[in-house]
C-alpha cells in the first residue's frame, strides 16, 4: 500500500536525508521525498502496521534531519 504524507523540511539535501533514512526503515519497501511539493510517498511492505512503520519513519528522519517534520 502507498500513502503521501506532508512534510516540512528547509532544503532538498534535507529532503534527501529524510528520504534515505526512510527506505530504511523496517516495514518500508519504498519512499520518494519531494522537496517542491513538500511530500513523502511511502511504500509499505505487504502486512506492515502502517501506524508504527509511520513512528519509527518520523524517529529516524529526526535522526538525520533535526529540523524536519512529517505530519502523520
Amino acid at each position: 500500500m502507498k500513502k503521501t504524507y506532508k512534510i516540512d523540511v528547509d532544503c532538498a539535501v534535507c529532503a534527501d536525508k529524510m528520504e534515505q533514512a526512510a527506505k530504511k526503515t523496517e516495514g518500508v519497501k519504498d519512499c520518494v521525498v519531494n522537496f517542491m511539493t513538500l511530500k513523502m510517498k511511502v511504500e509499505f511492505e505487504d502486512g506492515a502496521d502502517m501506524a508504527a512503520v509511520m513512528d519509527r519513519v518520523r524517529a529516524n528522519c529526526k535522526k538525520a534531519e533535526a529540523d524536519c517534520e512529517v505530519f502523520i
